[in-house]
């Protein structure tokens, strides 16, 4: 289900008139429409997939659940946004982040850029993916093949 929470203002076009996505939602992510979403003008398409994978920092896992707080989350992917604009002004990002419990290989979030360029594109792209980590009120607790269980700093980065 696609989260589109009451209090966050709605995005169907950013200021410049292009068509946004950013959302959280419990439903797997339909990459395909993100990218079906590229502009006859876009010469540059850049897609980020984040994937659970099996394990981290050394210890297996076999699930993930990720729990946001929606309006705080959709708002704030709406200012990375604003600010991606801003920088990259020829640059359109669209973002999403899955909630709730994902196994191995599911696809947690998703980021597209699309540029008439690939520099805008790679560097809105990837600007994109660190703001998320770092600013968005995502939280993420792993569980192990034991059944334990425990919450993952969001900000702590692998790069």
């Amino acid at each position: 289900m696609v989260t589109r929470w009451r209090s966050c203002r709605p995005s169907p076009e950013d200021d410049r008139g292009f068509p946004t996505a950013m959302y959280i939602t419990s439903d797997p992510i339909d990459v395909a429409s993100l990218v079906n979403a590229a502009r006859a003008s876009d010469g540059g398409v850049c897609l980020f997939l984040g994937v659970v994978r099996d394990e981290n920092a050394g210890k297996p896992t076999v699930s993930i659940q990720y729990e946001a707080y929606g309006p705080m989350a959709e708002a704030e992917m709406a200012s990375i946004a604003a600010g991606l604009a801003r920088e990259w002004p020829q640059a359109r990002v669209r973002m999403v982040h899955r909630s709730g419990s994902l196994a191995v290989g599911e696809v947690s979030v998703a980021v597209l850029a699309t540029a008439p360029h690939r520099a805008d594109a790679f560097a809105g792209c990837h600007a994109a993916i660190d703001r998320i980590k770092v600013s968005v009120p995502i939280w993420k607790k792993e569980t192990h093949p034991d059944g334990t269980s425990e919450w993952v700093d969001p900000t702590r980065t692998n790069l």
